[in-house]
């Protein structure tokens, strides 16, 4: 039976690597964005819009949350409220989104993964990235939370903490802000799209069937607990 792959954040970065290694596994792969490049266009922050572009494609097996964006880089006292909502609504609310319209079909027919992309910022905090850090540690609490709540259902879900990676998010992350997380990678590299869509091959596939509600960085050691 072919799997069918729904992931968010599609046409760049760890979701155009992702959609590639799966394409390769053999899975029917759908990219959503509202970057142009992507199989269907989608504002994840709309959670109507969520539900009707599930319903349209029919099931989904794997869920892929990889749309996110960086925000202000600066210190807290100079960000506003109106880009705190900016963050959240993309970072934390647009995999809420995804998951609540894609769960329900996942239970019906008792299998589903489901990957959400965090950040090593959501267990560190990065300096001047706040809104960032704060949302990507949501996306991990809210992750535990639900692999809980998914743990006999045969839907499992992780999330997933990687360090800078070399995409086109971060190509406009603040030069000082870039420089400052860079440095904490014992590896002293960024780590590649393909090596994060390696981890999320694996997460999404039959081989992962222990493992739910966790974390897996992939931060060329630059992980603390």
């Amino acid at each position: 039976m072919t799997r069918r792959a729904l992931i968010t954040g599609g046409a760049s970065g760890i979701g155009r690597a992702t959609a590639k290694r799966l394409t390769a596994d053999g899975i029917e792969v759908i990219t959503a964005d509202i970057a142009p490049g992507a199989d269907v266009s989608l504002d994840v922050t709309d959670a109507d819009a969520a539900i009707r572009v599930v319903e349209d494609l029919g099931d989904i097996d794997i869920l892929v949350n990889s749309a996110g964006i960086v925000g202000p880089g600066k210190p807290l006292w100079e960000t506003t409220p109106e880009e705190w909502h900016a963050v959240f609504a993309v970072n934390l609310h647009g995999s809420v989104n995804m998951c609540r319209a894609a769960i329900p079909g996942m239970l019906d027919r008792g299998w589903g993964r489901i990957v959400n992309v965090a950040s090593m910022a959501g267990k560190d905090g990065n300096p001047n990235l706040s809104p960032y850090s704060a949302s990507k540690a949501a996306v991990i609490g809210f992750t535990k939370s639900l692999g809980k709540e998914l743990a006999t259902s045969g839907v499992i879900v992780n999330v997933i903490a990687p360090a800078v990676i070399a995409t086109e998010m971060n190509a406009i992350t603040p030069p000082d802000v870039l420089k400052h997380i860079s440095s904490l990678i014992p590896m002293g590299r960024l780590g590649l799209p393909e090596e994060v869509a390696e981890l999320i091959a694996w997460l999404t596939s039959d081989k992962c069937t222990f493992s739910t509600g966790a974390v897996y960085d992939i931060s060329g050691g630059r992980a603390t607990y």
